[in-house]
């Protein structure tokens, strides 16, 4: 069958609804209504009456501007004055004591006495190097006149080079004669070493000094083979 076929079907609930929903919204804008009519009613006048003058009106007056503060003023730290030491006053000079012409002249005795001393002392001293000079060269002289005498009796070998020195120690007696001979350092020829040691003994006794005071136990004696 078709839908064309079917029986229409009615609604029977649709109509009380509506109905009664009209009917609810007209019963709230009665109440709505009435409940505005019954507040607009005009307000109860008060009336006042006033015994007292009122106080007068006081004007507020602005509030005063703050104080202005000054700055403290500074302290002024005064130095603590430093007492100076005074200048010690000039001392009036002592006056010059008196002359002891005694005393002066005890001085100058002193001074002359001493300078006569010292003069002496410097004659002495050149007295005893003349005679120092003196005995050294009387010492050379003797000694020369015996090394004279040893070296006439010095036979020198034949195959001595150069001018090698041989120093012997020779002991003497008071008459010349010849104790001891002692080779002190060798020429590094023992040939000529041997020539001059016989040649000492053989030269005994060697000559005296002229002043019999410059006599010496003990003579050093240097030798050569070019000596003359």
């Amino acid at each position: 069958m078709s839908a064309a076929a079917l029986p229409r079907r009615e609604r029977p609930a649709l109509a009380p609804s509506v109905a009664l929903s009209a009917l609810v919204h007209l019963a709230l804008l009665g109440v709505m209504f009435l409940g505005v009519r019954f507040q607009s009613h005009p307000p109860a006048v008060v009336n006042v009456e006033l015994w007292d003058t009122p106080p007068p009106v006081v004007e507020e007056k602005p509030p005063p501007p703050p104080p202005v503060v000054k700055p403290e003023p500074e302290l002024e730290v005064k130095k603590p004055e430093i007492a100076l030491p005074e200048k010690p006053k000039p001392k009036p000079k002592p006056p010059p004591p008196k002359r002891d012409l005694a005393f002066e002249k005890s001085l100058r005795e002193q001074a002359a006495n001493e300078q006569k001393q010292l003069e002496e002392q410097r004659l002495r001293a050149l007295i005893a190097r003349q005679q120092a000079d003196a005995r050294s060269r009387a010492l050379a002289t003797w000694t020369d006149k015996i090394r004279a005498k040893i070296r006439g009796n010095i036979i020198l070998p034949q195959d001595l080079p150069g001018n090698p020195e041989a120093i012997f120690d020779v002991t003497l007696l008071p008459t010349g004669e010849v104790l001891t001979v002692r080779k002190r350092k060798s020429s590094g020829h023992a040939g000529y070493d041997d020539s001059v040691e016989r040649a000492i003994m053989k030269s005994s006794p060697l000559p005296q000094p002229d002043d019999r005071n410059l006599f010496q136990r003990q003579l050093e004696l240097k030798f050569r083979p070019q000596d003359r």
